[in-house]
């Protein structure tokens, strides 16, 4: 014959919610007053208490129309009984306290365009629905941004370009536009016809490095049209770039986000393009298979809310 199966822990013990009903009638010396405190109506208290000690095998509250008493073996029970609970306490703080780590921090990689120009509003309205939040910003291009999450070093990416990068899933949360923009007295700005896009593609400008989502349109737009010339400057932020075509350098491709103040100014201006679309989504983007949780999935519903 085999061996007899030992009976689990669980169908021996008591659960907690029962090992807390004697812990209020120990303290309150009433079961009724045990059982309001707990939440419970009278006859349930009674009906949990019965059970426990035919589990337990010992009588463990004596009832009287004075209250309820503990018996000897009662008393000793309600001691083990404290360290169980308390143990379950700790339990509990613990894990609230790794959830608040978790939840405390918020790591966010996102593309220069996104960094500068929208995501400060978003972690404003963040910040007010949580401000216990702490966010730490890495920024830079998409290509840096799918690594940083590829690591494990951001918790959520933003990026712009055609797709989303290898490794990761996302979500659309907004589009952009590139736009042709020149220094005023550049003789782009006094033409009175269109730009065509071979004229644009053969034309040195200065650029965003590659690897950032503007460049990877650009790219992909003008393949078609003779590919790129080689640029005049390439420079790894947006404002490096709109200083250089301030200051008279050459044209540029940038998004509209990041020239509308100098478009209203008339410190650039924009060159229309015949027949050339360059219209680009916004993502959010995560490892993929892990979809985001605390503050970033927080975030991801702000993102798309304000979009």
């Amino acid at each position: 014959m085999g061996e007899a199966q030992p009976v689990s822990l669980s169908h021996r013990v008591p659960d907690l919610g029962a090992l807390e009903l004697l812990l209020a009638i120990a303290r309150l010396g009433s079961l009724g007053r045990a059982a309001r405190a707990r939440g419970i109506s009278q006859p349930a208290a009674s009906s949990r208490l019965r059970a426990m000690e035919r589990q337990l095998g010992v009588a463990l509250v004596e009832r009287s129309p004075r209250g309820s008493r503990l018996t000897d073996a009662g008393v000793l029970v309600t001691d083990w009984a404290r360290r169980v609970v308390e143990a379950a306490e700790a339990l509990d703080a613990g894990a609230q306290a790794l959830r608040g780590r978790r939840d405390s921090r918020l790591r966010v990689a996102a593309s220069m365009t996104i960094a500068e120009y929208l995501l400060p509003g978003w972690l404003i309205s963040l910040r007010a629905e949580l401000p216990g939040t702490a966010v730490s910003l890495l920024a830079g291009n998409s290509s840096a941004v799918a690594e940083r999450l590829a690591r494990g070093e951001a918790d959520l990416g933003f990026v712009e370009g055609l797709q989303v990068p290898a490794g990761l899933d996302g979500a659309v949360i907004g589009h952009d536009r590139l736009v042709v923009v020149a220094a005023p007295s550049h003789r782009w700005a006094r033409r009175r016809t269109e730009l065509t896009a071979a004229e644009l593609a053969a034309t040195p400008l200065i650029l965003r490095e590659r690897g950032s989502g503007t460049r990877q349109v650009l790219d992909a737009a003008l393949a078609e049209h003779g590919g790129l010339a080689e640029p005049l400057l390439e420079l790894a932020s947006t404002t490096a770039v709109k200083a250089a075509v301030v200051s008279e350098a050459a044209p540029s491709v940038l998004s509209e986000l990041a020239v509308g103040e100098e478009l209203s100014a008339r410190r650039l201006v924009e060159i229309p393009v015949r027949g050339l679309r360059l219209g680009r989504d916004l993502r959010a983007v995560w490892p993929s298979g892990q979809r985001p949780v605390g503050p970033a999935r927080h975030l991801l519903g702000l993102t798309r809310a304000m979009s």
